[in-house]
């Protein structure tokens, strides 16, 4: 399998799809791409009609779109362990990874993921809102699952949420005590650690990704 990602330090939708791979030990050989160069849209062009990342080719088959990736491989190489086993949490999991999926667009457009930076921005009301929703999704979940991933066990619904919490790091937001008991989760997972580390190797600079003030000289 190859797996088509761009910038660590700041591709989120890369950092989602990757994770699966991570967690449960998935080989595959990832093509990393410089954002918006020419190599990235020559190389994608043959892979995947939209020409974004992340894209996964897996044989015969491709597969584009963060969440499609996820359930792809959670289908075809995890006999679904990726999702919770009970019906109602399932079903709990797959609305709010949805709601990530399409939603939170304030977030998205005014705290771009960057991971190697501290910056501070000033946020709208819309930002605010989102994040207000995200720390109520996060502590509910901490209250049913107390030092846990979101559902107990890791699951996609963890994927998808995985960059806000590097995002809500970045532009340094405060958090409920249980909110930030499952960020602290999340950024000193094994896995996002390692993301971070390669990360921290990249030099390229999005400037459309350097939102707001850096807070280092």
């Amino acid at each position: 399998m190859q797996l088509f990602i761009g910038n660590q330090n700041y591709s989120s939708w890369s950092l989602r799809a990757w994770l699966i791979f991570t967690q449960f030990d998935l080989e595959v050989d990832i093509k990393k791409l410089k954002l918006f160069s020419d190599e990235f849209y020559q190389q994608l062009s043959h892979v995947t009609p939209t020409a974004k990342v992340p894209a996964l080719v897996d044989g015969s088959i491709t597969v584009w779109d963060s969440l499609a990736i996820l359930e792809y491989i959670n289908e075809a190489y995890l006999d679904n362990k990726a999702w919770p086993n009970a019906l109602s949490e399932r079903a709990h999991a797959r609305a709010i990874a949805a709601e990530m999926h399409s939603g939170f667009n304030d977030v998205r457009n005014e705290m771009p993921m960057n991971c190697r930076a501290t910056r501070q921005v000033k946020l709208s009301l819309g930002a605010q809102k989102d994040i207000a929703r995200i720390d109520a999704i996060w502590s509910q979940q901490m209250q049913l699952h107390p030092n846990e991933w979101l559902f107990g066990q890791w699951s996609i619904a963890d994927a998808m949420y995985a960059p806000i919490a590097l995002r809500m790091q970045t532009y340094g937001i405060e958090l409920s005590t249980p909110a930030q008991i499952y960020q602290q989760k999340v950024l000193n997972s094994k896995a996002v650690q390692l993301w971070l580390a390669q990360a921290s190797l990249e030099t390229d600079t999005v400037m459309e990704d350097e939102a707001g003030e850096s807070l280092v000289d």
